[in-house]
């Protein structure tokens, strides 16, 4: 930790940045920040996990946390806990996608839609909340392929596991699956994912968790994506889903897709907002980031 941070502040020394960002826990210490903040160098954190989870808990991070000029946190749940931890500036900013890697497949065959339209796919890793949800699926029934590690360590659903797929793999499996399954980490007091807009930019018909934030981002039941509160309503909502007509669910994953994308979702104009929050707060001028 103590390298990299060298390291940084080196570079720093070298091209004089007009800011730092940085991605979640990064390993930048303390001592690190307070030299670049001494050096008129604003460094802010786009906070991707929440740091009070205890599977991210880490007491060098939270005594570096006070020493970014602003944090950018993209769960409501972490607004007050950073501000009473003395962190100076405090912004929700929601995920987003890239339309480099995240966009329709135009290469989806038949044979695809034959082989993942029939089911729910849900790619990532094998969490014990996402375990819980493959299970009520698989339990009920209902169609299931899963992609993303250690699946196949769980013998009722292995037959179900297809390993690791790579980016355009994943993104016919998205725009041909009958559903896909869109989570949240409960344990991260998440509203969204990145997940809830990378699939609906590559085109998936979609199966959300219903939280504030995703009602906000698609609206009613039914007008882009299908909600559940709850595994009996995620298999009901599942067995729906898969049996409506495919232009159906196309309709509904365009309608997502249209409000992600007019939304101005991009990593891109995420950055904007923190290149203008920073220096229209504090100098008055905007940087473009292109």
């Amino acid at each position: 930790m103590g390298q990299f941070s060298q390291a940084v502040w080196a570079r720093c020394q070298s091209v004089k940045p007009d800011w730092v960002l940085v991605t979640g826990l990064a390993p930048l210490n303390e001592v690190t920040l307070q030299r670049m903040d001494g050096a008129g160098i604003p460094v802010v954190n786009f906070l991707t996990d929440d740091p009070w989870n205890r599977q991210h808990r880490a007491p060098w991070f939270m005594r570096a946390l006070p020493h970014y000029r602003h944090v950018f946190t993209p769960r409501h749940a972490n607004e007050d806990d950073l501000r009473a931890h003395g962190v100076r500036g405090v912004f929700y900013l929601p995920f987003a996608y890239a339309p480099e890697d995240h966009f329709p497949p135009d290469d989806v065959t038949e044979v695809d839609r034959q082989r993942w339209g029939g089911l729910v796919a849900f790619i990532g890793g094998a969490d014990a909340d996402r375990v819980a949800c493959a299970r009520a699926l698989n339990d009920a029934g209902v169609p299931l392929g899963l992609w993303g590690g250690y699946w196949q360590n769980y013998p009722d659903l292995a037959a179900h596991a297809h390993g690791h797929a790579d980016a355009a793999t994943c993104r016919k499996i998205v725009a041909a699956a009958g559903a896909n399954l869109c989570l949240v980490r409960r344990a991260n007091r998440d509203g969204h994912s990145m997940r809830s807009y990378e699939l609906p930019a590559i085109g998936g018909c979609l199966l959300v968790e219903d939280t504030e934030d995703h009602r906000r981002l698609f609206g009613e039941e039914g007008e882009a994506v299908s909600y559940f509160t709850d595994t009996a309503s995620m298999t009901s909502q599942a067995r729906r889903l898969l049996a409506l007509p495919a232009s159906e669910r196309s309709h509904m994953a365009a309608a997502a897709r249209d409000r992600v994308i007019s939304s101005g979702a991009t990593y891109a104009c995420r950055l904007e907002t923190m290149e203008q929050t920073l220096f229209g707060h504090e100098q008055g001028r905007f940087i473009p980031s292109a």
